[in-house]
């Protein structure tokens, strides 16, 4: 759905008179239940008002515009797109436009641009508008049989030339070329070239409801694309239930396909079992066989993770990967199967959605939402990694969602223990340590008496000791070592400028302190993004947190107790006071202590090999060192 259309001309219309922005701002109010942002609608004031002008000078005022509109399955929105019909074969034809006012630019490389006023790097516009191409082909079958009909330009209006003169470094394409205000009269007959500006408004309005009424989901040319990638990167053979799994969801895609019938798929498992391996080999397959199939989670570390080591080498096959919010206003059936993985992070709810132009605004589940837009949903969770409050996803959520929605549940458990070095001992230990278990915590050696676990569990009697025993582990025995630990800090923002960024040391204890790991979007030179803490060997040295470490692995494990779980009286006490995490406080009192449980589960099963543990309260501390002998 575009936020405004409308023929250039009577577009610009409302743009002199002030109109256009009121109408788009009351108009992102009632789509996106939101205000819009100062910077955003001083674009819509200035941006549009300057390129619809130039559209109606240049003869296209007949052009129908859609404004903001959103791309199929994803957050992001195209500033704007032009459509019509080409002038030499009459056949559809559209141009996506990103508009920026930018005036200089003080660096750029292919992809990237530095702007004065801007802490970070951002995308080049000329990348930026051939991915939107890129992914709106990819994400719209009907354009596959449309070749040539998809263009994209980006305008830099209030820029000349050789004020910009950086930005050249951009290949052009038919996907991505750049205008800026003193090449304006190049840029219109560029858009002639492409829109017949004499075809009348009665063809312009047609293309765009054509448009927008497109059916959206992963083209074969990308599923075939995505299927390569990430089959030539499997590592894992899928044994015993993970077979099951992978058997039970084939067998619901054939019966889809030949019976119209709808099945619902859980898979259950705990850390390191093997969900993801099922996932990646579900989802190589089945785009292998042109199946309409995405991969969603509900963590943008896992997400990205997932982008860059599943479709490394292919920047389109990343779209395959996305997140439980973007099926918002998918329609019913849109994909043949979703994979769901993670899928524990589904929330309570998503944004209002309003079912029909003429219908009121109504809450919908995120739940039925994902249920609703595939025919095959898969669920892959662990019931005790939910770790914030508006999570939902269990298998009793999951199946009420299912059976009420008239599909067919199956249900398979996966008992193997991949994470941890395949130490079913270790997920016991944890789990009585946890008291997640009914019986009672047992020392790790009493635990392993009889049996050469070859897991290693020990305790640090002091941060810097744990910090040894990390840095030991990463540079002198093979494989990774992270340190990580509950929420109990403050987590600062990075100080100093440039070159000179750096992170601050927010964790500490005594005379120890080390930095958190770096916050989403703030990069700082020579640290990982926060996406990546788990994955970059320069993630060491950082503590990670609940929020970066859950659904990754590395070989050691490093993890602090933090004042937020004590022992007292051989039970833990969850203690709010002492927690930063935002999100966790606000739980209910019977919810909050299991959340925070869960969340040391979830860092103490992050280790393959082994695990080092201290707490900052000496009474939790002498009963680690107690459990961990």
């Amino acid at each position: 759905m575009a936020l405004v259309q409308g023929s250039a001309e009577d577009l610009w219309t409302a743009a002199e008179s002030g109109e256009l922005a009121k109408l788009m701002s009351a108009q992102a109010l009632l789509q996106w239940e939101q205000k819009v942002g100062t910077s955003e609608l001083a674009s819509w004031k200035h941006s549009l008002l300057e390129f619809l002008h130039d559209l109606v000078g240049g003869g296209l005022g007949d052009i129908e515009v859609l404004l903001e509109q959103q791309l199929p399955n994803s957050p992001k929105r195209m500033d704007a797109v032009l459509c019509g019909v080409h002038p030499q074969t009459g056949a559809l034809s559209y141009v996506v436009v990103e508009l920026k006012q930018w005036s200089r630019v003080e660096a750029a490389t292919e992809k990237l641009v530095s702007i004065r006023g801007y802490a970070d790097a951002i995308l080049h516009p000329v990348e930026q508008v051939r991915w939107y191409c890129q992914y709106l082909v990819d994400m719209t079958p009907d354009l596959v049989g449309l070749p040539n009909s998809v263009h994209g330009i980006a305008y830099l209006h209030n820029a000349l030339s050789a004020d910009v003169e950086v930005l050249n470094q951009c290949e052009e394409t038919g996907f991505g070329r750049l205008f800026t205000g003193d090449s304006k009269s190049e840029m219109l007959e560029y858009l002639r070239t492409l829109l017949d500006p004499s075809g009348g408004r009665g063809l312009a309005h047609d293309a765009a409801n054509r448009l927008l009424n497109f059916r959206h989901a992963p083209t074969k040319p990308l599923l075939q694309l995505a299927a390569a990638e990430i089959r030539g990167r499997q590592q894992f053979m899928l044994l015993d239930e993970q077979r099951v799994a992978y058997e039970l969801v084939m067998g619901a895609v054939e019966r889809a396909r030949t019976k119209r019938t709808k099945t619902v798929v859980v898979v259950l498992g705990g850390p390191g079992s093997g969900k993801s391996v099922i996932a990646l080999s579900l989802l190589g397959d089945l785009a292998c066989r042109g199946l309409t199939i995405n991969h969603a989670t509900g963590s943008r570390a896992f997400t990205k993770t997932m982008r860059k080591v599943a479709a490394a080498g292919s920047a389109r096959a990343e779209s395959i990967f996305k997140y439980f919010y973007d099926y918002k206003k998918s329609a019913p059936g849109e994909l043949d199967v979703l994979i769901c993985d993670e899928a524990h992070r589904i929330r309570n709810d998503s944004d209002y959605w309003r079912p029909g132009p003429d219908e009121p605004w109504k809450r919908r589940r995120q739940i039925d939402q994902l249920i609703d837009v595939a025919w095959v949903p898969i669920f892959l969770l662990d019931e005790q990694q939910l770790v914030r409050p508006r999570e939902m996803g269990s298998l009793a959520e999951i199946k009420a969602a299912a059976q009420a929605a008239g599909c067919k549940v199956r249900v398979v458990r996966l008992d193997g223990q991949f994470r941890c070095g395949g130490s079913d001992l270790y997920e016991v230990w944890v789990r009585r340590l946890l008291q997640l278990d009914p019986r009672p915590p047992v020392s790790w050696s009493q635990l392993t008496a009889d049996v050469d676990d070859g897991f290693v569990v020990s305790n640090a009697s002091s941060p810097a000791a744990l910090e040894a025993w990390t840095n030991h582990k990463h540079e002198h025995e093979s494989g990774s070592a992270r340190m990580a630990a509950g929420f109990c800090w403050e987590w600062s923002d990075p100080v100093g400028r440039g070159d000179q960024k750096r992170l601050v040391g927010d964790v500490r204890i005594d005379d120890w302190s080390r930095p958190w790991n770096a916050k989403p979007d703030k990069h700082v030179p020579g640290v990982p993004d926060a996406d990546y803490w788990a994955s970059d060997e320069r993630g060491v040295g950082q503590v990670g947190c609940i929020y970066t470490a859950q659904g990754f692995e590395y070989d050691w494990a490093g993890v602090i107790f933090g004042p937020d779980l004590v022992r007292r009286s051989n039970r833990w006490v969850a203690r709010r006071e002492p927690s930063w995490d935002s999100q966790v406080k606000e739980a209910a009192e019977s919810d909050y202590g299991a959340l925070i449980r869960n969340t040391y589960k979830v860092l103490l099963t992050r280790g393959m090999k082994g695990t080092c543990v201290y707490s900052t309260d000496s009474e939790t501390q002498e009963f680690l060192e107690e459990m961990a002998r």
